[in-house]
């Protein structure tokens, strides 16, 4: 990419592999093996590259200047992959200052300072099968378990592993667990290890706390052999102050605003989105990633804050932060098709799921914050009181084909003092595990995908923490190892039936058939396909019925698949093991068929239906007719 239009297009905001053009690439040049380094600095009055090949003297290579608003290049003979450099860069303010690489593919460890050449053209992702068959998943089941890197597992010593050997170990969990996809927090290059990733400086850098950029191809492609989808975070919101990264880069505010904007509620710096060679160094990371590591999607952190500003509806739209989300998405649906797009976003801002011939924003999917407030609260009341409160569980549904909403129970819910999920729930040691399971089985039967946070599934006591991995000890206790099996199973159940994901942003597919039930805080509805009709019971107090009537609306017989009371799961047992038959003359709760069932306490239950096919009416037909004629035979 030589081309001056290049950097046209940069400026312009309208270059989306602007990583293919600055940075440091691998070069042979009149014979001469090397690096080519080009920047953009538009304030700058002089910038040097100084690194490993030239004893970090900032008089040897002093980059030209080739073009009058900001772009510096310079060619470096002898330059070897893996070898530190810096950006030595005499700023507008007439201050010198060493920065790291805005474009860099390669950042030291927190705690030094230096970014590392690294040959792009090399990394290569085995995973063209796989690659050849996704799609954005609409009709297809999503559950993704969020981790972070250095604490999911670690060494005896307690060192961690790099991303290929975390890759190994994880396949065979994740698989057994039945999660379709992963989801990790940031993993480009950032300082604090406090901050979890969400204050990134190096944007194309992957994070080298857990190995370089060739093993995180490798965690992509042994996931994708596994065929487990990868997501990766990406924080467009705000970057990290550290003086060595995008903070007044070449003594003017290149990346950030230049008013009061200046500064996040982080106390980190916001992108200034409005500017348009900001927009082509975002949009080209997402491109970056796409391009080297093929991942299959990615999460966009704190939405809010890109459409209003400051975050706070109340203090208006921010115009130009939308217009670049729309041209993000945009970019990344045309070039990458089947590369899923999805809004960590708190507010009431509406479209965020559409397109924007529909005014919208162009995500795929939009994390239902409301729902996870509302589910939360919920399940920590005393049953007493749920029913003055009935309608927390019922209201998502009626917004929720506004959006294509996802399902989540992430990290932000386990940290700072908010208890874990486990903790979050009402009641003693066996209540908050009734809780605990009834709510994993209701969140999986609600639409919309699924995302849980590692050590959800372990119901554990304690937070997550970033130093520590999360306490597998457990699974020594009965009650830790039933909420994992029962989480295994609930993965198993939505993939292997169609009607719990198949359509599920359609309203056809979806039906109450209990929802004000306040007196006794029971919550019956069903979701359909073409082939089965489920039903799903829930009993959020700890009354136990034994003869129930439930409404069905279909005659014949309902199986029930799971019951959050098995003992198994850490329950009593009290299920319904018999086939449950549609009987008497009249139907329940607007339907018009009725089964009656055991329902235990805090009980969670799956029944489903098989639907008579033409096929099987006619072999049914066929079945009658021939006793008849038997029957007559023997008159």
């Amino acid at each position: 990419m030589d081309n001056p239009i290049y950097f046209n297009q940069f400026l312009n905001g309208h270059l989306p592999d602007a990583y293919r053009y600055f940075g440091a690439h691998h070069a042979v040049i009149d014979g001469q093996d090397g690096y080519f380094f080009r920047c953009y600095a538009p304030m700058a009055k002089q910038i040097s590259v100084i690194g490993d090949f030239n004893r970090w003297d900032g008089s040897q290579n002093i980059m030209q200047k080739v073009d009058y608003r900001g772009l510096f290049e310079c060619f470096i003979p002898g330059a070897k992959e893996f070898q530190k450099y810096k950006l030595h860069i005499l700023g507008c303010d007439n201050f010198i200052k060493d920065k790291q690489d805005p474009f860099a593919f390669c950042n030291e460890v927190r705690g030094e300072t230096c970014s590392i050449l690294l040959d792009i053209d090399q990394i290569h992702v085995d995973d063209a099968e796989f690659v050849s068959k996704r799609d954005r998943n609409f009709d297809r089941p999503v559950s993704i378990y969020e981790f972070h890197m250095g604490t999911f597992k670690r060494r005896a010593d307690g060192s961690c592993y790099n991303y290929s050997e975390l890759a190994d170990i994880m396949i065979p969990y994740l698989k057994k667990m039945g999660y379709t996809h992963v989801e990790a927090l940031p993993v480009t290059s950032y300082p604090n290890d406090a901050s979890w990733g969400y204050q990134t400086l190096g944007f194309y850098a992957i994070d080298t706390r857990w190995g370089n950029a060739y093993d995180f191809a490798l965690f992509v492609e042994k996931m994708h052999r596994a065929n487990i989808g990868v997501i990766m975070d990406f924080v467009p919101v705000h970057f990290a102050l550290d003086p060595y990264g995008l903070e007044k880069f070449d003594g003017s505010c290149v990346f950030e605003y230049s008013n009061e904007h200046e500064f996040s509620q982080w106390g980190t710096k916001n992108f200034d989105l409005g500017k348009d060679p900001v927009r082509s160094f975002l949009i080209s990371s997402l491109t970056y990633m796409e391009d080297k590591f093929h991942v299959d999607g990615f999460r966009f952190d704190a939405v809010s804050n890109i459409i209003y500003w400051d975050g706070n509806a109340d203090k208006g739209e921010n115009g130009g932060a939308v217009e670049f989300v729309k041209r993000a998405n945009g970019y990344m649906h045309a070039l990458y098709p089947s590369v899923m797009m999805i809004a960590e976003d708190s507010s009431a801002y509406g479209h965020v799921t559409k397109g924007q011939f529909d005014d919208g924003l162009g995500f795929d999917y939009k994390w239902d914050l409301g729902w996870m407030n509302d589910t939360l609260k919920y399940y920590g009341k005393d049953p007493v009181y749920r029913k003055y409160c009935h309608n927390q569980l019922t209201f998502s549904m009626a917004y929720f084909y506004s959006e294509n909403f996802m399902l989540s129970l992430s990290h932000d819910e386990v940290v700072h003092m908010k208890g874990t999920i486990l903790n979050k729930m009402w009641g003693d040691y066996d209540n908050k595990f009734a809780n605990v399971r009834n709510l994993y089985a209701y969140q999986f039967a609600h639409p919309g995908k699924k995302l849980n946070f590692m050590g959800n599934e372990l119901a554990e006591f304690d937070e997550w923490k970033e130093f520590q991995p999360i306490s597998f000890d457990v699974l020594n206790y009965p009650k830790h190892c039933g909420v994992q099996k029962l989480i295994a199973d609930l993965n198993h159940i939505y993939v292997e039936h169609p009607c719990m994901h198949i359509e599920e942003y359609n309203p056809k597919t979806f039906g109450w058939i209990m929802a004000d039930n306040c007196d006794q805080s029971v919550y019956v509805f069903k979701r359909e396909s073409e082939e089965e009709c489920m039903i799903f019971i829930f009993n959020m107090t700890p009354n136990f019925y034994w003869d129930y009537d439930i409404g069905v609306p279909y005659e014949g017989t309902y199986r029930e698949i799971l019951n959050t009371d098995k003992a198994i799961y850490g329950g009593w047992n009290q299920d319904n093991s018999q086939p449950l038959v549609t009987h008497g003359n009249g139907g329940a709760h607007n339907q018009k068929f009725k089964i009656t069932l055991k329902i235990p306490s805090f009980g969670a239950i799956y029944l489903v239906h098989h639907k008579e096919t033409e096929e099987d009416q006619k072999k049914r037909l066929a079945k009658d007719g021939n006793q008849t004629i038997e029957t007559s035979d023997i008159r």
